[in-house]
């Protein structure tokens, strides 16, 4: 086929690491399409990760590193234009709150509500409600899920550290205060006292 060759030459030029899908070339056949992806997984140019999922092995000495449950969940938020935010232990995992790797990632998304098999592993998107979405910062947000999944009678000192840590290392200060009026308010009395404290220090040193 004339096709095969631009078509193959367009997926081998994709960075390795790369998550793609069978519908990122519309201007080709679909049936073409499947065709050609399948003859780059027997050929290991591309791994087959689920449905329609492929993605460019990056190569290590220890052989085909395959990317992270995160980095596919927002290749697939990025294709659908919709905005994902994990919860559970999945907002756990992803703030340094807790060493479990989950077998199912859940994120709340503001597209389409679906379930994703990769193997031994899960993707499951949430429709969530906008208010979910609507925190200045990616911290507060994942935060909050986070918080939220602990539940307030089991976030001790192990917590408060890492959260201490996580909030003097966020650069947007001041979104990070005006976020704090949305969370519930047991999570606002344990985050505004580090807050404020991160805030004085910073006004020290400025002085």
């Amino acid at each position: 086929m004339t096709e095969d060759k631009p078509l193959r030459q367009i997926i081998e030029e994709i960075p390795p690491g790369n998550v793609l899908f069978r519908t990122d070339f519309p201007q080709y056949n679909v049936e073409f399409v499947g065709n050609v992806l399948t003859k780059l997984v027997e050929d290991n140019v591309i791994v087959k990760l689920a449905q329609g999922i492929y993605y460019r092995p990056k190569l290590s000495r220890f052989g085909a590193v395959k990317p992270s449950i995160i980095q596919i969940a927002e290749s697939i938020a990025k294709r659908d234009n919709a905005v994902i935010l994990p919860v559970g232990e999945t907002a756990l995992n992803e703030l340094g709150l807790s060493t479990q790797v989950p077998m199912t990632y859940t994120f709340l998304t503001n597209g389409s509500g679906r379930t994703i098999n990769l193997g031994n592993q899960t993707i499951v998107f949430k429709r969530g409600v906008p208010r979910n979405f609507a925190y200045k910062t990616t911290l507060m947000a994942y935060l909050v899920q986070a918080l939220r999944a602990l539940g307030k009678d089991n976030v001790g000192e192990t917590e408060l550290s890492q959260i201490r840590k996580l909030i003097r290392m966020e650069p947007e200060q001041d979104k990070l205060r005006q976020d704090l009026m949305m969370v519930p308010i047991w999570m606002r009395k344990m985050i505004s006292p580090i807050i404020i404290k991160k805030s004085n220090e910073t006004n020290t040193l400025d002085k």
